[in-house]
């Protein structure tokens, strides 16, 4: 989506995106290698009863999702931060989840140069758990 596409109060929906038990062993082994993201016996025993998917790990679909969504062929350059993140259900082996993106602020900053998004961020089940929420700001290069 290009900037002038974007509106104060639009909601975009995502595909659909399946997590397997190995992608969420692979992703925690490199990068959140704690025994409930990487050993499936160990896990079945313990709080969750089975493998759930870093924290860090449902960021990333989220972030790839947005991308496929909206961000592709985007003006998008960057983002000063997140306001804040929040991993209200675990994301558990063989869960679908879709990406729900509300557009809270869609401007040009003060000079004009900047496109500015604020944007909240729901990765959810279908049964409806939010096992992401976010509140990030997109930049672009608004064409003229």
């Amino acid at each position: 989506m290009k900037f002038s596409e974007f509106t104060t109060g639009m909601v975009l929906q995502s595909r659909p995106y399946r997590v397997e038990a190995s992608e969420i062993v692979e992703f925690a082994t490199r990068f959140d290698p704690q025994w409930f993201h990487t050993d499936a016996a160990q896990a079945h025993q313990g709080r969750w009863g089975g493998l759930i998917a870093s924290g860090w790990h449902s960021c990333s679909i989220a972030m790839r999702l947005a991308v496929d969504t909206a961000l592709v062929d985007s003006e998008s350059y960057g983002s000063p931060g997140v306001d804040y993140i929040k991993w209200p259900a675990p994301l558990r082996a063989g869960e679908s989840v879709q990406l729900h993106l509300h557009i809270l602020e869609a401007r040009r900053s003060s000079s004009g140069r900047v496109g500015v998004v604020r944007w909240q961020w729901f990765l959810k089940t279908p049964a409806g758990d939010t096992v992401v929420e976010l509140v990030a700001t997109s930049l672009f290069s608004p064409s003229q």
